[in-house]
């Protein structure tokens, strides 16, 4: 495959070949010179029609560090939003010579058709398609579960054995949705715990646990628990009472984080709403990753767009 569209689409193999990929990328930033001329002469958009100025530099520092020149273009004030369509949009970016197109899209499944449009011919890779998936947010995630869990022996691991909770807005989530294919891929048990009104219709043929209860699954242990930002720009009902009952139900609050086991790590995509689905006590923890994930998130972009451009995308398809 020469583009990233989903998890669902890597096997086992590609997956861990990403993640060791990344973990050579990682080593780059511990040298003196944090860039690699890998990808000199290439040219990468950032194509994002929604905001997210945490995943669109993270993207942009991957590129650098990797030689490749880099154009920013954002959909907010340009010719998309005064009506010109994607396919006008792809064929101005196939003209300025776009080698890899990343992007950021509120409709569910817009890279895909970009991927198969015709319309320009380049590695495209999905940051986030509407609730549908973002792809690298969780091979970053899975990137920081195997470091954290097996440090100096993490090459060539899957994650069997592994066991994972995700936590909260399931419905909204890309995110979720990403890990959940990415995280069975690699051999881990998935669990799932949210309201009822948070879960999507069809669920039950996720290859999942599902639960209802934080405290139950804080008690049943687990290695990772992942909290999930409540995304409420894209809740147009009312998914919960209110703020103050969703963190007393689903929040990862002190005393739960004084409940998980010692080795537990917490994690959290980011944005945190701190106070609601997880405390500041937690988020600030040792036993967080939230900071790691950003870090690791530009190796695991950089190893993405090495594989698409440099030559070797065999290794992802």
């Amino acid at each position: 495959m020469r583009h990233l569209l989903s998890t669902r689409d890597l096997s086992r193999d590609q997956a861990v070949a990403i993640l060791d990929v990344a973990e050579d990328m990682a080593d780059v930033a511990t040298r003196e010179v944090k860039k690699l001329p890998a990808l000199r002469g290439k040219t990468v958009v950032n194509l994002f029609f929604e905001d997210s100025t945490r995943t669109r530099i993270s993207f942009e520092a991957a590129a650098k560090r990797l030689s490749a020149d880099v154009i920013n273009f954002s959909a907010k004030g340009s010719s998309v939003s005064k009506g010109e369509s994607l396919k006008d949009t792809a064929q101005t970016l196939a003209a300025m010579g776009a080698d890899a197109v990343v992007v950021r899209h509120p409709s569910s499944g817009a890279p895909s058709v970009l991927a198969q449009s015709g319309w320009i011919d380049a590695g495209i890779v999905n940051a986030g398609d509407g609730t549908h998936e973002h792809p690298t947010q969780a091979l970053l995630d899975a990137f920081t579960i195997r470091r954290r869990l097996h440090r100096s022996a993490a090459r060539g691991r899957d994650l069997s054995g592994t066991t994972v909770t995700i936590v909260g807005d399931i419905l909204h989530s890309r995110v979720a949705r990403s890990n959940v294919w990415l995280l069975t891929t690699l051999g881990a048990t998935v669990r799932l715990v949210a309201p009822p009104t948070l879960l999507p219709v069809g669920i039950s043929r996720w290859p999942v646990q599902i639960g209802y209860d934080l405290d139950e699954a804080v008690s049943a242990g687990s290695d990772v628990v992942m909290m999930l930002r409540i995304q409420a720009e894209r809740m147009h009902a009312a998914f919960f009472p209110n703020a103050r009952e969703y963190s007393r139900r689903w929040g990862l609050d002190d005393a739960r984080l004084a409940r998980l086991g010692a080795s537990t790590i917490v994690m959290h995509p980011g944005p945190m709403n701190r106070g609601l689905e997880i405390s500041s006590g937690a988020a600030d923890s040792t036993q967080s990753t939230v900071r790691e994930q950003v870090s690791n998130g530009v190796s695991v972009r950089m190893a993405v767009l090495y594989l698409l451009l440099s030559g070797e995308r065999e290794e992802l398809s």
